[in-house]
C-alpha cells in the first residue's frame, strides 16, 4: 500500500526553542521523499523521526533565510555518506544559487551521489512531471525571493461495481478495460467516474499574495506558515509573514481539506492560540497545529 504522509521535523521560525527545532519537513509520497526547507539540526531530527537519507528524492528550498536552509549542508553530506542509490534533485530560488553552492560545499566530503540542481526563477514553473505527481513552484512575497511548492496527482478513474455488473464486465476483463479503455464495446467511462488526484501545497515565509491562493486552491493538505497571531498582523506584514487567521482564511477560501499550521515565532509559548484563531477565522476542515516529530497522513481520496 502506498504511503502518503507529512513528517514534521521542526516547527520554529527564526529562533529554535527548547521544544521547536528549526524548520524541516518530509513528504512521503508513493515511495518517494520530498524534503522541504531543511533548517539547522534537520539531520538529527531525521534520525529521531525515522526518516533515512535513502528516503529522499528531492530537496525543495523556499528561500535562503537560515531557518529554512542551514540544514542543507548536513543533509547533502548525509546523502553522500549513506551512498543513496538514486539521483537526488534540489530545487531552490535561482537568485540564491550562490547560497546553495556554499551550503553544498560547506566542508570537505566525498561525493558519491548524483545531486542535480534545478533552480526556479520568475513567477514560477512546473519543476517535474512524473507518473505519480506534478511538482510546481509559485512566487511568494517575502523580503528575499521565496517560492511555495505544490504537488498535484493526475486524475484517475474509480470503477463502479454496479455499472460493471450491469455491463457484464467481470474478472480479468476489468483490468483489460482499465488498460485498453474498452472491452466488447463497453468504454471505460461507461463504468467508472473521475477520481480526483490528491493535491498538496507547502507555503512558507510570505505575505498574502496571489501565489499563496494559487498554491492553496483545492488542496487536500496545505502546510502553511502562521508565524504570528492575529494581534501582531502589522508585524507579520512588515516582515513578510502570515498570521494564523490569515492562513486559515486562505485555506477556507481555497477549499482546503486539512490545514497544517507551522513556523511559529518564539514569542508564543502556547500553540493552542493558533488553533483558536484559525477556527475563529472560519476554517472548519481538519486542522493540525504542527509539533516537532509528528506524522500527519494525507486525507483519504474523495
Amino acid at each position: 500500500m502506498s504511503v502518503r504522509e507529512l513528517v514534521v521535523l521542526g516547527t520554529a521560525s527564526q529562533v529554535p526553542t527548547r521544544h521547536r527545532n528549526h524548520n524541516g519537513y518530509v513528504l512521503l509520497w508513493d515511495g518517494e521523499g520530498l524534503m522541504f526547507d531543511p533548517g539547522e539540526g534537520t539531520q538529527r531530527q531525521m534520525l529521531r523521526a525515522g526518516v533515512a537519507a535513502h528516503d529522499l528524492n528531492r530537496i525543495c528550498v523556499t528561500h535562503f533565510h537560515g531557518d529554512h536552509s542551514l540544514g542543507v549542508a548536513g543533509v547533502v553530506q548525509r546523502i553522500n555518506l549513506d551512498r543513496v542509490p538514486h539521483p537526488v534533485t534540489a530545487h531552490y530560488p535561482a537568485s540564491g544559487r550562490r547560497f546553495f553552492q556554499r551550503l553544498r560545499y560547506a566542508t570537505a566530503y566525498r561525493e558519491t551521489v548524483q545531486l542535480t540542481e534545478e533552480p526556479v526563477a520568475g513567477t514560477g514553473a512546473v519543476l517535474a512531471d512524473t507518473p505519480s505527481y506534478r511538482l510546481e513552484a509559485r512566487r511568494l512575497s517575502h523580503p528575499v525571493e521565496s517560492y511555495g511548492y505544490r504537488i498535484t496527482e493526475p486524475d484517475g478513474r474509480r470503477m463502479l461495481p454496479e455499472l460493471l455488473a450491469a455491463h457484464g464486465i467481470t474478472g480479468p476483463d476489468v483490468g483489460r478495460l482499465q488498460r485498453e479503455g474498452a472491452v466488447r464495446g463497453v468504454r471505460l467511462e461507461d463504468v467508472s467516474e473521475v477520481r480526483r488526484g490528491q493535491r498538496f501545497a507547502f507555503v512558507m515565509d510570505t505575505r498574502l499574495c496571489e501565489g499563496v491562493h494559487a498554491l492553496a486552491e483545492g488542496c487536500d493538505m496545505l502546510v502553511i506558515e502562521s508565524t504570528f497571531t492575529d494581534e501582531d498582523e502589522d508585524l507579520a506584514t512588515e516582515h513578510g509573514h502570515l498570521t494564523a487567521g490569515q492562513a486559515a482564511r486562505v485555506a477556507a477560501a481555497g477549499g482546503v481539506r486539512h490545514l497544517v499550521l507551522t513556523h511559529f515565532s518564539q514569542r508564543y509559548a502556547d500553540p493552542s492560540v493558533f488553533e483558536q484563531q484559525a477556527r475563529a477565522a472560519g476554517f472548519d476542515g481538519e486542522l493540525t497545529v504542527a509539533r516537532d516529530l509528528m506524522r500527519v497522513p494525507l486525507p483519504k481520496r474523495r
